[in-house]
């Protein structure tokens, strides 16, 4: 489904004009109806006969599974993906002609329910491979010895290099790091958040696959917005990007058009400008790192934010500024003169051919 997507996306891209904007509305429908049934014919080869095994045995585990706060939306997940399954089945099993155009509207209406698939089958993967939970064999002196050995190493800084990170099945964080002592570094496990107190040490590893052999598997991660589709996105909006804006400063020639292009930059709602546009990255940003409940999350949420308001101030200031040069009724003096670019003269072609050298004739040589 990733290739589908991507090569959907590049043949989209050359049906829109240089905004976003989707000009050619023929060629776009036809884009996607291909990018349809491409995706029904994946979903009948490498899903249809295993979905409802693979749903099956990711319910089994998850009855397994400790409670923890994630459990029941597995569920629900798990429920709405049968759903789809069972619907992009029963088109499987009763197909339009080949070619008709009720064939595209079964394969349009089924789009959703293989974007669904595609966007959390992974999580149905991962929760039926939930069946090696193996758990480290510290004995209580060796953890709080090898906790304090790693505390010691993050207070002396940069002794405790942290790889990687994953939630277990009871909801436990789980973080692999470097130990370094004496030139020597020690895989080690750490549960707990390694920036606040109260972590330990739970397993040493001579290297991170003999640790990812010992420790509990990671379980799917969460998503920032439950609703979201990488494989289902809305119609972009036009934007016009910071280097058009640019160029189009470089060759204005009066106050009024400089004044346009900064309130376009400034510019709100639907097609709002790019300094808007980096407001919401900002804010998006920082509601992702607040959503990882950790830390440093809370502090960088907190830094983004602060870089937020700074920038609506400085985006309120350049649409003051931009009205400001509107007002100004003025151009450019004449002694700003264009410069001709330098274009040297090409070489004159010569209208009859080169006269051929004339071949030596060799002295014959008698014996």
């Amino acid at each position: 489904m990733a290739v589908i997507d991507r090569e959907t996306e590049t043949v989209l891209d050359t049906v829109r004009d240089r905004y976003g904007r989707a000009v050619h509305h023929h060629a776009a429908s036809a884009t996607r109806a291909r990018r349809n049934q491409a995706a029904v014919e994946t979903y009948a080869t490498y899903l249809a006969p295993y979905g409802r095994h693979l749903l099956n045995a990711a319910r089994s585990a998850l009855d397994e599974l400790p409670p923890a706060r994630h459990t029941s939306a597995w569920r629900d997940l798990l429920d709405a993906l049968a759903a789809s399954h069972a619907e992009i089945v029963r088109v499987l099993d009763r197909p339009a002609a080949p070619g008709s155009a009720a064939e595209r509207e079964q394969h349009t209406a089924v789009w959703l329910h293989l974007a669904a698939w595609a966007d959390h089958g992974s999580t149905a993967a991962g929760l039926a491979d939930q069946h090696h939970q193996s758990e480290p064999t510290l004995t209580d002196e060796e953890r709080q010895m090898w906790t304090d050995m790693a505390q010691a190493a993050q207070r002396r800084g940069g002794e405790l290099d942290l790889i990687e990170s994953w939630y277990a099945v009871d909801g436990r964080r789980i973080t692999l790091a470097y130990l370094v002592e004496d030139d020597t570094s020690t895989v080690i496990a750490v549960t707990g958040e390694p920036d606040a107190p109260g972590w330990e040490v739970i397993g040493h590893y001579a290297h991170k696959y003999a640790a990812g052999q010992a420790l509990p598997r990671a379980v799917p991660p969460g998503v920032l917005r439950p609703d979201a589709s990488r494989f289902n996105r809305p119609e972009p909006a036009p934007e016009v990007s910071l280097q058009e804006l640019l160029q189009d400063v470089v060759e204005a020639r009066a106050a009024g058009d400089v004044s346009e292009v900064l309130l376009s930059a400034t510019q709100q709602g639907y097609d709002a400008g790019p300094m808007i546009r980096l407001q919401e990255l900002l804010d998006t940003d920082g509601q992702f790192a607040s959503a990882l409940e950790t830390v440093q999350g809370r502090q960088i949420a907190a830094q983004l934010d602060g870089l937020g308001r700074q920038l609506a101030f400085l985006t309120s200031e350049v649409h003051s500024a931009a009205e400001d040069l509107g007002a100004t009724v003025a151009v450019l003096p004449p002694h700003r003169t264009p410069k001709p670019p330098q274009i040297r003269p090409r070489p004159v072609l010569k209208t009859a051919p080169p006269a051929p050298t004339p071949r030596t004739t060799a002295t014959a040589r008698h014996p």
